[in-house]
């Protein structure tokens, strides 16, 4: 295993780049960047030290965010950033193809403005 400080550079590394790509419209852009800082950040919507629903306001926060990248925005865009293995890349889809599952129907409709193209999928 990678060293974890390495690691999680890369992934900063690879939000950021995400975040500047202009290909993802700017909304889109902002309503991660404020997810990712609630997930990351100590201050909860439902205070963590409460026993099992602590967690599920950042675990629905970060079902959100895999659904959007692995969900609506086109893989292409995602990959050209991506800086892992592919390997990691598929195990990491399909980990959110099952906590994505957590994602409200209405946020899958209503957040998001980044429209896939029809011909890539």
């Amino acid at each position: 295993m990678k060293n974890p400080v390495k690691y999680l550079k890369e992934g900063i590394d690879f939000l950021k780049a995400v975040s500047q790509d202009e290909r993802i419209p700017s909304r889109d852009k902002k309503v991660l960047l404020a997810m990712i800082a609630l997930i990351i950040s100590p201050i909860d919507i439902i205070p963590d030290w409460i026993p099992v629903i602590g967690i599920l306001d950042d675990l629905v926060l970060l079902a959100i965010v895999l659904d959007y990248f692995f969900d609506y925005l086109d893989e292409n865009i995602l990959l050209s950033h991506y800086p892992w293995e592919m390997k990691s890349f598929l195990r990491l889809k399909k980990f959110s193809r099952v906590i994505t599952q957590l994602t409200p129907k209405w946020v899958k409709q209503n957040v998001w403005k980044f429209k896939p193209d029809i011909y890539v999928k």
